[in-house]
This record gives structure tokens, C-alpha cells and sequence, in this order.
């Protein structure tokens, strides 16, 4: 059996780790999240490779775990289906047969519900994503306290296959969370992210038992004192959801950059159909530009980004948007933000806790806010009936201002904050070494009860019924042009699974998460977010002459891969006497392939002869396109980025884009069409030719530019037919730089 680069040496590194860990933490496997484990006495295991069939528990087939956020929880039989081809896709084994059956026969996967479940939270209440996973020589049981807790399980079991090179060891593992709020936020208010990435993401998540995505779906850019009155009501400011209802006509006024109704109804089925839940946030009243950008009279005349709640249409305003998207939302609780808002604090609470009740008896929610006016006795404070998201101790203390106060209180502390790309305070990526160090207490593993990891006297206990658990955010403050999609995966790549170990209940080492990291983050199922190609060598794809032949069928000329991948193309371009393919703007040269992400370097041998329009698109794929605007140009996540640079127009030239790391440069070379074209000319350092980079140009709040690296991921699906004139002698994609 094949497991997807594994090297047998590391593997055996890891094996033994997991034995060791048995003397230093207890009964346990190494697993993202750790996985406690009781093998058995003699050392056996159980090739998976034997697994013949997945059976789902008839008598429980169509059960759905009702006690978690989401509205629409997947039945056991759902969650078979996605389990079986997450199987078929880790385990490099044909269509892994998929039945409903009473009980387990040999060599099967038996899917199936606990009828006397006794998992609880640290809390004490009882949990429903607990499970429990038996290895036998005879095959393997997973037993869930609802379909959720066997989701989980089948986690659980992918990755000890992956880490043991299929060799599971004998036992049996009781499994179950600490906390039920285990996950990220991202800010989609300041940067769209397409329905794609954000189901991606959820795989990402749930790969490693995070259960929770908030998404916060409008904001705006800082609404600094630099601004004018009509410089504040056309700042960047978005509300991600499009309807056609007239009651919110104008609000939203970006269609392109949006979610329809089935857009979300989507995106929210394919999280929770991997165990994740979609919480969605309406950000007001602070950060409400959108709003008064929409209704410019409900803004506060100190700053137009605060919305100002004496005004009498400001509350029916937002009940009115609230209303209109009720039904959009199938999770249990939203988000209504209530985020540094600086106007009257008594406006803001009657704001809160009306549109709490509004929400709670129209909409059927649980309601969650940003802690931002912790109660005082001469307040008409906030109900306990919302929940409250801690972020920063200059805002609240959360234990002394709302836990000892009765109200739940999630762990967003800012600890774990991501500002993308730039910040002049937060990091660009997760800081998971203090996810290792962060309690203050003892030196040792963070947790989501320490809110505070400087002062221990601010922390509650672990087993506090309040804190239902915690959640990461990642900012996006400086808009959309800072960043494309993918770039807030790579801020979280290793974040999530150091966090969701810990936010699990989980103990593993540093050293520990980084052997297991290596080998469980290259797997993980149902995702690309960092678009990989399979190539036997670093040659992933090369079209040149000899690729054609001057026999077209069906129209189309059949354009050979010169790789090893097999990666054939088509043209319906005609091809020219020197043996080129003549490029004009009504034909194009298709390949199977869309993009290619991080390390990789492109190459195009080109002609232009002419360009017919402003924006000559020269080759597109699914995340980019590379552009003539007449400067060379990467398009990608709905913004340009321009080098100083074009290309020479009537001479050929051999274009080379270079994705390195987290940086992309281009270069240019006049050639002759003759010259030789291969992955080594094409790859060669040092041989004169200078490198451009492409970068990110970063508005700081009105005052000031910074320029920042970008990492575009390379445009491979479809050249032409993007208003140009010319010829094309070849294109060469590598994985070297």
C-alpha cells in the first residue's frame, strides 16, 4: 500500500514516539489531536489494506446529531459516504465499497452509535462528538455518541493510518473533546473569499477535529480621522451577502464579490457535512460603514463608521437587514458583532439587547457579541442570554468582568490574532509556540480556559461550564489588494492543527506536532488549497514543437505533454509555417491542469505581435491570469498587480514567472524561436537575465504605502483567447525556481 510520500525511516521515528508517550503523558497515540489509547498487550497490529467494505449501522443510518450548532447535521450514512472517499483518496485504494448492515463482518469498517454513551465535556455536560475506536485482528469498530463523535472517529483513524504506514496497532481509543467550540474566524468583510476556498478551508479544519468557522461577513476599512465626510461614505466597505429583496436595496452593491442565498446555503451544507459549522456574523453597531454607506444618515457624526443608535431608523434598519437573512443561516447562534463601538454606552447596550431579543424571538438564535462594554452596576447591562467573545484585556477582563458575571464567554483572546500580511501589532501568521508555552501557570500547554497567558490569577478553572471554548481570527485590516486567497490558508497552515490539539483537550509536545505535522498536513482530504499537481518529476507539464501535429480532428489539433504526466492539451489555434501555433484572440490552447501554487517557475515562449485591447490576457487559470495592461501583470483575487515592466512587442521571448516561497518575480529574454527550451535553460540562476517582483501595495489607514510580497499561484489552464496577436512555441511548468 502507498502512502503518498512517506518515508519508511520517518515513519519508524514517529512509531517510536508514540510508544514513548506512553510513559510520559499516559496511554496515548501521537495524533493531531493527541488520541488516547489502550493497545493491546501484544504488540499486534491490523493492515488496512485489508478493508474490504465500510458498513453503516442500519438501525441508526438515519440518525443526525441534534445537539450541536448546526441546523442541518449530516446522518451517519452522510458522513460514511465522505469517510469512504476520503479512504479511497489517502489510501491510494480503489472505490472502497460503502453498505448499510447490522453488525461488522471481517475486514470492515463498521460505522455504528453507542446506545449507553457517558462522554462529557471538561465541563461535566454531556457531549455528543465523543466516540470510541476499536482495532481488532478482525477489522475495526468506530462507535460514536451520535453520527457527529463517529465523524471524528474516522479522523482518528485516518491519520493513525498515515502515521503508522497502515499498520494500526491494536486497542482501543476513548475519545471525546474538552470544549464545543473549537475553531477560526475569518474576516470576509475586508476580503472576499469564494464559496471554494471557504469549503476547503472546512475540510482543512476538520482534518484535525475543529468544529467551528465564524465568519465575519461585513466591515470596513479603518475609518481613520484623516478622512473627509465623503472620503469615510466611498472607503472600502462590503457586506458579503446579495439579495434582491427591496428592503435592502443598495446595501450590498457588489454582486461579483458576494454570496447568493444558495451560495451560503452551500457552502454552510459542505462545512457541516465534515463536521463544521459555519457561524455568521453581521458586524454593527461599530464597524457599520457598509450600513452607512447604504443609509447615510444613521451614522454617528464623530465617525462614520459607528452607527448612531438615538437616530429612530437606526434599530429598524438593522432589524430589517437581520430579518431579510434570517433564513440564510443554518447554525443555531449568529454573530451580531457589537465590536469597539466608542458612542453613548447606554445607546449601545439598549442596541444590543434589543436586537438580542429581536434575533431570539424572530430568527430562533442564540446571539454572540465581541466583549466591548463589560456590565457595571450603573448600567441597564447586557442579558445573559448573550453569549460573549473575549478578545483583548484592554477591552474586559473575562473572568472577573463576565464569567463571575454569568455569562458564557468564548476565548478569542488576542494571542492568537493574524493580521494578514502587514501589522504594525499582530503577527502574519499563528504564533504556535504559544500554543506550547502559554499557560502561565505552570510554563506548559495553553488551553482555551487561559484567556490571559502573562497572569494566572485571570484564568478560570479547566472545567468552567462557561467557556464553551475558543476561536482564532485572522484579520484582514488592510484590505483586499494585501493578499490573495490562498495566503490566509498559509497564515494558518500549521495554526489550525497546533491550535485544534489544544482546543481538543490535546497534549502533544513541539516536538511531537511537528513529526505528526509533517506527515498529517500533505494528506489531509478534500481540499487543494495549496493547488498541488501530481508529477513523477519535477517536470509537471512542457508543450513545445514537437507537442503538435498539423492533423487537426474534430477541429482541434491535439497538443502532446513532453513530461512524463501525461498532461495532453488541444488547440483549435492553427499552426504557422515555422511550426508554431498562431494565437489570435478567437482561439486558445487548452491543458487539464488550472494552477499550480507555491515553488513553482512558468515559462512561455511567446510572439506578440499586436494586442487589441487594454487588458490582453495571455494566460489564465482558476486562481490567476497573467495580463498585458500594456505592463506585465498577475490578475488574481480581484486585483492587478503591475510590474514597471512589458513585454517587447514583434520578438520572441522566453517569459518566465517564478512562484518562490511566499514571493512571485517574472523575468524576460529575447530569444530565438530555435533556441533551446527545457526545464534546465528555463530554471538556470545566474544567467543575466534580471528578475521583477510583483507586490502587494498596502494602504495604512489613509496615512502611508507599504509594499509587501504576494504569492500568486500560476496560471496553467488556458493560453489565448485574451486579445492578443502572435505565436506560441511553448510552455514549460517546473516545481524548481
Amino acid at each position: 500500500m502507498a502512502f503518498n510520500g512517506l518515508a519508511r525511516l520517518s515513519l519508524l521515528a514517529i512509531l517510536h514516539t508514540v510508544v514513548s508517550s506512553f510513559e510520559l503523558a499516559g496511554p496515548r497515540l501521537v495524533g493531531i489531536p493527541t488520541i488516547p489509547f489502550n493497545a493491546s498487550a501484544n504488540g499486534e497490529t491490523y493492515d488496512v489494506s485489508a478493508i474490504q467494505s465500510i458498513i453503516v449501522d442500519q438501525a441508526y443510518a438515519d440518525l443526525v446529531d441534534e445537539s450541536g450548532e448546526t441546523l442541518i447535521p449530516p446522518t451517519l450514512t452522510q458522513f460514511g459516504s465522505i469517510f469512504a472517499a476520503d479512504v479511497s483518496e489517502i489510501w491510494n485504494l480503489d472505490k472502497i465499497n460503502q453498505t448499510e448492515g447490522e453488525a461488522a463482518q471481517p475486514n470492515s469498517i463498521f460505522l455504528t452509535i453507542d446506545e449507553t454513551p457517558s462522554y462529557q465535556y471538561v465541563s461535566g455536560e454531556a457531549s455528543s462528538e465523543g466516540y470510541t475506536l476499536e482495532v481488532t485482528t478482525s477489522g475495526i469498530v468506530i462507535r460514536g455518541a451520535s453520527p457527529l463523535g463517529v465523524w471524528w472517529g474516522t479522523r482518528t483513524l485516518i491519520q493513525l493510518a498515515l502515521l503508522s504506514n497502515g499498520e494500526l496497532p491494536l486497542g482501543t481509543s476513548v475519545d471525546v473533546p474538552g470544549w464545543k467550540i473549537r475553531g477560526m474566524m475569518l474576516d470576509d468583510g475586508r476580503h472576499f473569499y469564494p464559496s471554494e476556498f471557504i469549503t476547503e478551508l472546512c475540510a482543512y479544519m476538520s482534518f484535525f477535529k475543529q468544529n467551528t468557522l465564524h465568519l465575519h461577513i461585513s466591515d470596513n476599512l479603518i475609518n481613520s480621522g484623516s478622512y473627509t465626510r465623503e472620503q469615510s461614505l466611498s472607503l472600502y466597505a462590503r457586506f458579503r451577502l446579495w439579495s434582491e429583496a427591496e428592503e435592502v436595496k443598495g446595501l450590498n452593491n457588489f454582486k461579483n464579490e458576494s454570496y447568493t442565498k444558495d451560495d451560503f446555503k452551500a457552502m454552510q451544507q459542505a462545512c457541516a457535512a465534515r463536521g463544521v459549522t459555519i457561524i455568521p456574523e453581521i458586524e454593527s453597531p461599530g464597524h457599520a460603514l457598509p450600513i452607512v454607506q447604504w443609509k447615510p444618515e444613521l451614522g454617528l457624526s464623530t465617525d462614520l463608521s459607528l452607527l448612531n443608535i438615538s437616530h429612530p431608523d437606526t434599530i429598524p434598519s438593522v432589524k430589517t437587514i437581520w430579518s431579510t437573512f434570517f433564513d440564510w443561516f443554518d447554525s443555531k447562534t449568529v454573530h451580531i458583532g457589537a465590536d469597539e463601538y466608542t458612542g453613548p454606552v447606554d445607546d449601545y447596550n439598549l442596541f444590543v439587547n434589543e436586537l438580542a431579543d429581536f434575533i431570539q424571538t424572530n430568527g430562533s438564535k442564540s446571539v454572540r457579541i465581541w466583549g466591548t462594554f463589560p456590565p457595571k452596576p450603573n448600567y441597564d447591562n447586557i442579558t445573559t442570554t448573550v453569549s460573549v467573545q473575549h478578545w483583548e484585556f484592554f477591552e474586559d477582563n473575562p473572568l472577573f468582568d463576565y464569567i463571575k458575571n454569568n455569562y458564557t464567554t468564548v476565548n478569542s483572546d488576542d494571542t492568537f490574532y493574524v493580521v494578514n500580511k502587514y501589522s504594525g501589532s499582530y503577527p502574519q501568521s499563528v504564533p504556535i509556540a504559544k500554543t506550547f508555552t502559554g499557560d502561565p501557570a505552570t510554563g506548559g500547554l495553553w488551553q482555551p480556559n487561559i484567556f490571559d497567558t502573562k497572569n494566572k490569577t485571570n484564568n478560570p478553572e479547566r472545567s468552567n461550564p462557561l467557556i464553551p471554548g475558543a476561536i482564532a481570527p485572522l484579520w484582514n485590516d488592510y484590505g483586499p489588494n494585501t493578499s490573495v486567497y490562498s495566503e490566509a490558508y498559509y497564515a494558518w497552515r500549521d495554526g489550525i492543527p497546533a491550535l485544534a490539539d489544544k482546543q481538543w483537550g490535546g497534549n502533544l509536545s513541539m516536538a511531537e506536532f511537528e513529526t505528526a505535522y509533517s506527515v498529517l498536513q500533505p494528506s489531509a482530504p478534500g481540499q487543494n488549497l495549496e493547488r498541488k499537481i501530481p508529477s513523477k518529476t519535477s517536470l509537471i507539464l512542457q508543450y513545445a514543437a514537437d507537442s503538435w501535429t498539423s492533423t487537426p480532428e474534430d477541429g482541434k489539433i491535439l497538443v502532446a505533454d513532453l513530461s512524463d504526466n501525461g498532461l495532453d492539451g488541444v488547440t483549435n489555434c492553427p499552426l504557422g509555417s515555422d511550426n508554431t501555433i498562431q494565437i489570435t484572440p478567437n482561439c486558445s490552447i487548452d491543458t487539464p491542469i488550472s494552477s499550480k501554487g507555491r515553488n513553482y517557475t512558468l515559462a512561455l515562449r511567446l510572439f506578440i505581435n499586436s494586442t487589441s485591447e487594454n487588458d490582453a490576457t495571455l494566460i489564465s487559470g482558476h486562481d490567476s491570469a497573467l495580463m498585458l495592461t500594456p505592463n506585465i501583470t498577475l490578475f488574481a483575487s480581484g486585483n492587478y498587480y503591475r510590474l514597471n515592466s512589458t513585454l517587447p512587442l514583434q520578438t520572441w521571448v522566453d517569459l518566465n514567472i517564478v512562484g518562490r516561497g511566499a514571493r512571485t518575480f517574472a523575468s524576460v529574454k529575447e530569444v530565438s524561436v530555435d533556441d533551446p527550451f527545457c526545464e534546465n535553460t528555463v530554471t538556470a540562476q545566474g544567467d543575466g537575465v534580471e528578475e521583477e517582483e510583483f507586490l502587494a501595495r498596502i494602504g495604512v489607514n489613509g496615512r502611508s504605502l507599504v509594499w509587501a510580497p504576494i504569492a500568486i499561484e500560476a496560471p496553467v489552464a488556458e493560453i489565448g483567447q485574451g486579445g492578443w496577436n502572435g505565436a506560441f512555441a511553448g510552455v514549460i511548468l517546473s516545481s524548481e525556481t
